[in-house]
């Protein structure tokens, strides 16, 4: 069965155009903006607390990273496994992966080990350039009765035709909604149409799941959440993000209204980087932010007050 799937999965990457940068390469051969070939590789698997409420809960979120990224984000703060790759194929001294190359089958083993462990969910981290075969790990589980509800985690920069691939697949979508400003986007992250990428994205997320279901826990058994990172001298950008997800998804949604930017050690060596990339958030433009809320009347939102950007990062390997 694991072969049938990585046979499957082989037509993707063969002509890849799985993120919205389509770069159309044989990623069997070759490498793309993400930097990766055509087998997910995991950095590390790991019981994670520091997650929503309603997704950490009791237990711990099961949380899965893979490494690479096609979004490359300046500022990421796991950038030692989402730029790894991509440095070590420009010539720098990152190295090659570091984690484990893994099939669909030794992906569904990390989930049940997840579960052993007691987690509440299985969290898959920027799983999206490796999607065909994360895709296929989930329908393998599912199909041997495994119960925990799926989360994709990501940076909300995603192609449609790739998020349908885990239709009837995730039971959580956890994307991130950055910017909405083209003018913001492209000298932040070099991408010019990430809110209208993120817009149709998030659309197709919620009509996979429909609006937020709890368990008696008050764990989140099905939706979507909306990640909002705030950006510094960005409070217009965020005004307007808040403003398109309650005009366009109300509280069908849940938003996580997050203030912990932190300019992360590797900012100081880039050359030509934003300068709003090297200062924390102005707290008075996250209050800003929370009255913007309040006025709108929006119920489904979490906030996060005390928190920096560098407290939860997991030791990668």
């Amino acid at each position: 069965m694991d072969d049938k799937c990585e046979k499957n999965s082989s037509f993707f990457y063969s002509k890849c155009v799985l993120c919205p940068r389509r770069c159309g390469v044989d990623r069997r051969v070759s490498r793309g903006y993400c930097a990766s070939g055509d087998v997910p590789v995991v950095n590390i698997s790991m019981i994670h607390k520091g997650e929503e409420p309603p997704i950490s809960g009791g237990g711990g979120s099961g949380a899965v990273f893979f490494e690479g990224c096609s979004l490359g984000c300046p500022f990421c703060q796991n950038y030692k496994i989402s730029h790894r790759a991509r440095i070590h194929a420009a010539g720098g001294t990152a190295g090659d992966p570091a984690g484990k190359a893994v099939t669909s089958g030794e992906l569904v083993r990390i989930f049940y080990d997840l579960q052993e462990k007691g987690a509440d969910n299985i969290n898959l981290v920027t799983p999206m350039h490796f999607a065909p075969d994360v895709a296929a790990a989930m329908e393998l589980a599912r199909s041997g009765g495994f119960d925990l509800p799926f989360i994709i985690n990501c940076g909300g920069y995603e192609n449609v035709e790739t998020v349908r691939l885990f239709d009837g697949l995730a039971d959580i979508w956890l994307p991130d909604f950055k910017f909405l400003d083209p003018k913001v986007s492209s000298a932040l992250v070099n991408v010019s149409d990430y809110g209208e990428t993120a817009v149709a994205a998030i659309d197709e997320m919620v009509r996979q799941t429909g609006p937020l279901v709890y368990d008696d826990r008050g764990l989140i058994r099905r939706g979507v959440i909306i990640r909002h990172l705030m950006m510094p001298s960005c409070l217009f950008d965020t005004k307007k993000i808040i403003d398109t997800i309650w005009e366009r998804w109300g509280d069908t949604v849940a938003l996580s209204l997050m203030n912990q930017y932190t300019p992360m050690p590797q900012l100081q060596s880039m050359k030509g980087a934003d300068p709003r990339l090297m200062r924390k958030l102005d707290p008075r433009h996250y209050r800003a932010a929370v009255d913007h809320l309040l006025i709108l009347g929006k119920q489904n939102v979490f906030l996060q007050e005390d928190a920096s950007g560098d407290e939860m990062i997991p030791d990668f390997i």
